[in-house]
């Protein structure tokens, strides 16, 4: 069993990564009493993977626990399922005293922690990323919302869960294309603060491809680590946290452009590269490191091309809404070197428009 802290004071949690570890969450949330019941929500796809064995895992250990389900997607993520899935807590007499369980991957996530912030005007809640994704990123931090039809992710809160379980054996059953989406935020993790860790993705190729679990857990157990040492020192997102960002002030624009058809692994990739382009264009970045993450992402599978169907001066359009624009001037992470980032509003728009095409 590997753990990883998130120093938060008084509201410090763990991460805890271990295989099989599904099966154990009953008995460890009895043991830590965090409520005195549990609401598992969950998309409909998750529910029929993972759900059976979560909910006899709490039965097992004494836990009363419900289940509630909605589409599976990122077209769920909105306002709508929210005032769903809280009527339908009222509805189970759920209070103050009761918890949630997050199960599932970046969209579940988002959603029960946003909802566990607003119900009530807050309970407590766990995150269980069920995709590679969620496990190395978005389950850790406590960054909670849905969008709306203006952009991704800008009705939110900042929310910590009271503790993360990553079982990675769920990554056995996770699909290909699912795999990919996490690997771009595994990727970004090396190029925005651990160079010797970009190189180890290198190296390690084969075996994180082929869901080699030993390795794995050490791969998620290092993003969870730098996730964890940014968000302990800026948690609100008032500086340091901000280099998280990179590849997604252009990648989040290019996902809303897609209709939100494109995978956000995806959508974080194409803007890695670009704006990688940009950081040379601007003197910023050397060539052959721009190379170096390039070829990475390619030798994951990972795209480096903005489709070119998508609506470039929609794309352009999505940057001014991000709520990393201040001014409707964006904010961009430019790599200044693999493993060192800064952040800046100073990215002239002829650049934009030709790392576009």
């Amino acid at each position: 069993m590997r753990t990883v802290q998130v120093g938060l004071g008084d509201r410090a949690y763990d991460i805890v990564i271990k295989a099989g570890l599904l099966a154990e969450v009953g008995q460890d949330l009895k043991v830590r009493g965090i409520a005195k019941r549990y609401v598992v929500v969950t998309d409909d796809r998750v529910a029929s993977l993972f759900g059976e064995r979560l909910m006899a895992s709490l039965a097992a250990a004494g836990i009363a626990a419900d289940c509630i389900t909605f589409p599976h997607g990122e077209a769920s993520k909105n306002l709508a399922t929210i005032g769903m899935l809280a009527s339908r807590l009222a509805q189970l007499g759920v209070d103050r005293k009761d918890g949630l369980i997050a199960l599932g991957g970046g969209v579940t996530g988002d959603m029960t922690g946003f909802l566990a912030s607003i119900y009530m005007r807050g309970i407590p809640f766990v995150q269980i990323p069920t995709t590679l994704l969620a496990q190395v990123d978005s389950s850790v931090g406590g960054k909670t919302g849905v969008d709306i039809p203006q952009g991704k992710n800008l009705v939110g809160t900042f929310y910590q869960p009271r503790r993360v379980y990553i079982d990675s054996e769920v990554l056995r059953e996770l699909p290909q294309a699912e795999m990919l989406n996490g690997l771009a935020e595994v990727i970004k993790y090396g190029v925005i603060y651990d160079a010797p860790f970009f190189a180890e993705l290198q190296a390690q190729r084969a075996a994180i491809l082929a869901r080699d679990l030993g390795v794995l857990e050490a791969v998620i157990a290092r993003c969870c680590a730098i996730k964890a040492a940014v968000v302990a020192a800026d948690e609100k997102e008032a500086d340091l946290r901000r280099i998280l960002n990179f590849g997604h002030t252009l990648g989040h624009a290019v996902e809303a452009a897609s209709g939100y058809t494109l995978a956000h692994g995806l959508g974080v990739s194409m803007g890695m590269a670009a704006v990688a382009e940009l950081a040379v264009r601007q003197g910023l970045f050397p060539q052959e490191a721009a190379a170096a993450l390039r070829q990475l992402l390619v030798d994951y599978g990972l795209p480096i091309t903005i489709p070119p169907q998508l609506d470039r001066k929609q794309i352009k359009s999505y940057l001014k809404t991000d709520k990393k624009t201040v001014g409707g001037r964006p904010f961009f992470v430019l790599p200044t070197a693999i493993g060192t980032v800064i952040i800046t509003d100073e990215v002239r728009e002829e650049l934009i428009d030709q790392v576009l095409g």
